[in-house]
C-alpha cells in the first residue's frame, strides 16, 4: 500500500434491473457498404453496374429495416 492511498472497498453489484438488448449479427451493413461502393465506382464504368448496385441497395435495406422492425416488435411492451 503505497502512502495517502485509501484502501479498495470492494461492494456487491447491484442487481440486475432489466435485459440486455443486442440485434443479431448479420452481413447485411457489409453488403449495403459494397452496394454503395458499386454504385458510386459505376458512375464512371457504367449506368448498368449502377443499376446493379442500385438494386442490391433496394433489397438489402428493405431486408434490414424489416429485421429491425421484427426486433423491436419482439421487445417487451413497456420498451415500445
Amino acid at each position: 500500500m503505497s502512502v495517502g492511498t485509501e484502501p479498495e472497498v470492494h461492494r456487491p453489484a447491484p442487481p440486475p434491473g432489466e435485459e440486455i438488448h443486442l440485434p443479431a449479427p448479420s452481413i447485411l451493413p457489409v453488403v449495403t457498404a459494397i452496394a454503395i461502393t458499386l454504385i458510386v465506382v459505376a458512375t464512371t464504368l457504367g449506368w448498368w453496374l449502377a443499376a446493379v448496385g442500385g438494386i442490391i441497395l433496394i433489397v438489402c435495406l428493405i431486408r434490414w429495416i424489416s429485421d429491425t422492425r421484427r426486433d423491436i416488435a419482439a421487445l417487451p411492451d413497456e420498451h415500445h
